[in-house]
């Protein structure tokens, strides 16, 4: 399996790091964008160094680099996941502003029609971002945003973070044992 893992500058990227972290144990091919912001707020929220983050995937790409392979739809992949993905970037894909390699990656996901997930992070949700969330939902991208579940008692925030990251792995069907399924505990 092939994805695109994009990672945006909204709070939690985490959950993008951690994305990379299970899939490369998954031994899942992974090619890395992430914008200015997430960089920046690796370093903000975490205590991983950029280094490390690029380390986890296969191959990586500058968000400004328009002519990566991940550009164009003749690039064979499985799908993309955005994690986390900032409200800016929704809205350039749901307009088809491909500015950033995300933008134009995940345009290109949706026109192949390939598997799009957007783990969308912000709160409270405007009646713009809702609309940009409905018109990607209806061209089938699937908008996950990382809503705690609390029927397994999380008790750590990995528990919380591992739950999210789960819930983008099982739209690909990948095995992970994340999180414990609902009645089997």
């Amino acid at each position: 399996m092939k994805l695109i893992v994009g990672i945006t500058g909204s709070t939690g990227v985490i959950y993008g790091i951690r994305l990379l972290e299970v899939l490369k144990k998954l031994d899942v091919e992974t090619h890395l964008i992430m914008s200015e912001w997430a960089i920046k707020c690796i370093s903000m929220e975490t205590e991983f160094s950029l280094d490390y983050v690029k380390s986890l995937a296969t191959n990586t790409s500058d968000e400004k680099n328009m002519a990566s392979s991940v550009s164009s739809g003749t690039h064979k992949v499985d799908g993309m996941i955005v994690a986390p993905c900032s409200m800016k970037t929704l809205s350039a894909i749901a307009n088809g502003y491909d500015d950033t390699l995300v933008a134009r990656a995940a345009g290109v996901t949706i026109k192949e029609s390939r598997k799009l997930i957007l783990m969308v992070r912000e709160t409270p949700l405007s009646a713009i971002h809702l609309e940009n969330m409905l018109k990607l939902s209806r061209l089938g991208v699937v908008i996950l945003p990382p809503v705690t579940e609390f029927y397994t008692k999380p008790k750590t925030i990995d528990d919380i973070v591992n739950h999210g990251v789960g819930k983008c792995l099982d739209q690909f069907d990948l095995e992970h044992g994340l999180y414990p399924r609902w009645g089997t505990f």
